[in-house]
């Protein structure tokens, strides 16, 4: 079987409907619907202790069902703990027990990605961990590679069998994909409402044969029958933080009234195939390329849907569904950015409206250092040493870069793929913005040096993927560059932002 091949098994009828499952890689099998366990932090949120033991319990009528696959993070309560509690007493054969790792933003050591794996290791009772997901907060800090440079180490040592990504945009995941480290999936936000992952996300997943594992599918049960024909909810005292979390989504959507269209053309088309309008939602989702799989939450020992849930697999949408439903998803308005923004910029789409919950501040990219009148960023490539330059001089109000390539200590990133390069190009640059406490707003001009000058419009396509709000003057010319491995160089200038007129 082909690497992220997905297997689709003959159904019997509609009282037991085989489960689909997907190959994430030849040797990671799992089950197409991922039970998530984010509840779990919910749940112990009022400081309510939940018994492990007893919780590992209640994971038994899932896997016996056939759903296999449980999804969770270093930060969902006790996920990590109850879940190696039910691998320690019935092995590692039974489940996929997939975790995330979300670092604090900021400068992490080797030593610190070590410890981090061995606690979730600990705390799961394993050896290796399955799938390990990686979330960054600040593109423009080039530590999140160096992150996924190590943790690439420990995979190859053994102590995490594959490695995912999670809520990254499409340019992020293809410097990933280009630069050397071997991930299988990119977890991300994907519902009828939020369809931003239905763009380049998923070209680019077909393209590497990467999976998306798909959150936000019930869009914490506003997709559902509960929902259907009811008076819009007071969104300042809404029950869970799944419903404040996604009450903005559909904010940013349009609001209720396109989402009862869209409830409504749900609702048809589950009565037509005798199936709940959840199970359409997700339906939908699972049909679109590149996804792997849907992550449907549980809240252990309180409320499960294992029943209904297993109807997303017997049965499937046709023409006739999906014209009706798309029409009904035309009045929805497009949520904005790319899929992974709602963790970096505004809007921020979280429980809480911002990142208050999540983080206390992002620390700076770089250190400055101020000399002569001027403050200074040096961003430690090797190039900078031997030319004798910095990144990046500030002198009053006006901020100039020097020509950056894809260089990273000693690394080149993006490799033969000149768009990766250009976006990795403009997170440095942002960097030393960031680092004067600027940002790449205040860009006025940037310069492009690519090599091939047929390679042109890639480099212009992501150059304007970051900068068509901003529309500096620019200049792009062919040249000659240092080194055979840089496909492109990029130089700016910046006016901060207070000193305008």
């Amino acid at each position: 079987m082909s690497k992220n091949a997905l297997t689709s098994f003959p159904r019997s009828n509609m009282s037991n409907p085989v489960v689909e499952r997907c190959q994430l890689a030849p040797d990671l099998s799992i089950s197409r619907i991922l039970t998530g366990l984010w509840q779990i932090a919910d749940m112990e949120r009022d400081g309510t202790e939940i018994n492990p033991d007893a919780a590992a319990e209640f994971m038994t009528p899932y896997v016996q069902a056939g759903l296999t696959t449980f999804d969770m993070a270093d930060h969902y309560g006790s996920a990590e703990v109850i879940t190696g509690r039910y691998q320690k007493k019935y092995g590692v054969d039974a489940v996929q027990l997939f975790t995330k790792w979300v670092p604090k933003p900021g400068r992490t050591t080797k030593a610190e990605v070590r410890e981090a794996i061995q606690l979730s290791l600990d705390r799961m009772q394993a050896e290796r961990l399955e799938l390990l997901q990686f979330h960054a907060w600040n593109y423009a800090d080039p530590n999140w590679l160096d992150c996924l440079f190590w943790l690439q180490e420990l995979k190859d040592e053994g102590l995490i069998g594959h490695l995912g990504l999670t809520n990254f945009d499409t340019a992020h995941l293809r410097i990933v994909l280009t630069s050397g480290i071997d991930v299988v999936s990119n977890q991300v936000c994907f519902s009828l409402i939020d369809q931003r992952p239905a763009r380049a996300m998923t070209t680019l997943c077909e393209e590497f044969g990467i999976k998306l594992l798909c959150y936000g599918t019930v869009a914490g049960g506003f997709l559902s029958e509960k929902w259907l024909d009811k008076p819009e909810p007071d969104w300042d005292n809404l029950d869970t933080w799944s419903q404040m979390k996604y009450g903005r989504f559909i904010k940013a959507a349009g609001g209720w009234q396109p989402l009862q269209a869209v409830l409504s053309a749900c609702d048809r088309i589950a009565r037509k195939h005798d199936v709940s309008l959840s199970n359409v939602a997700c339906r939908y989702i699972l049909d679109q390329p590149g996804v792997g799989g849907v992550i449907i939450g549980a809240r252990l020992g309180i409320s499960e849907r294992i029943a209904d849930n297993l109807k997303l697999f017997a049965f499937q949408m046709d023409n006739e569904d999906r014209s009706l439903l798309n029409k009904a998803l035309s009045e929805f308005q497009i949520i904005p950015g790319d899929s992974g923004d709602e963790y970096r910029k505004p809007p921020f789409l979280t429980a809480s409206g911002d990142l208050s919950h999540h983080l206390e501040q992002i620390p700076p990219p770089y250190d400055t250092i101020e000399r002569g009148g001027r403050e200074y960023v040096f961003s430690g490539t090797t190039w900078e040493d031997i030319a004798g330059f910095c990144r990046a001089v500030k002198t009053g109000d006006r901020i100039s870069v020097s020509g950056t390539t894809a260089t990273h200590g000693h690394r080149a990133i993006g490799g033969a793929d000149i768009a990766a390069q250009t976006h990795f190009i403009i997170d440095k640059i942002e960097g030393a913005l960031q680092s004067f406490g600027s940002k790449l707003e205040d860009v006025v001009r940037t310069r492009i040096f690519v090599r091939n000058i047929n390679e042109w419009e890639a480099a212009a396509r992501a150059h304007g993927e970051r900068f068509a709000h901003i529309q500096p003057a620019n200049t792009l010319v062919e040249a000659k560059l240092v080194g055979e491995e840089y496909l492109v160089e990029i130089e700016a200038e910046a006016i901060t932002a207070g000193s305008r007129q």
